[in-house]
């Protein structure tokens, strides 16, 4: 099993509200467990339009047998199921995010998908809850 990282945000709706059916839908991922969640912090979203909800934001540490796309399609799967579109502009409000961070120490690099992901240091509001859960 690889140990992976995932951001979680969210900053329209009910916001605790889908972060906990956003876990329980990861809990039921087949080969995947739970390993460390971290506290829910709330931050002022970064880029745009303005005067957007300010997101809750949580990190996860899991572990699966999913390979890395597997795992971001199962995430996409989970993210549209609680009312993401599968299409959006770029910073605009979100029912939910989840982001793999770190994926054991593959590096990645896809259209798709990039491990480590690349804007991870330079987020505090990535940095604050992964840091709880190293």
């Amino acid at each position: 099993m690889a140990v992976c990282y995932l951001g979680l945000g969210t900053n329209l709706g009910n916001r605790k509200r889908l972060l906990d059916l956003a876990l329980g839908e990861i809990r039921n991922l087949k080969g995947t467990k739970i390993i460390k969640i971290s506290r829910v912090i709330e931050s002022k979203p970064v880029g745009g339009p303005a005067g957007q909800g300010e997101f809750l934001n949580a990190a996860l540490k899991i572990k699966t047998h999913l390979l890395p796309l597997s795992l971001l399609r199962h995430l996409k799967t989970i993210e549209r199921k609680l009312g993401r579109p599968q299409r959006y502009p770029r910073y605009a409000p979100r029912v939910m995010d989840i982001d793999i961070l770190f994926y054991a120490d593959k590096k990645l690099s896809t259209k798709l998908l990039k491990i480590p992901h690349p804007k991870v240091f330079g987020r505090d509001f990535v940095m604050r809850p992964l840091l709880e859960i190293l």
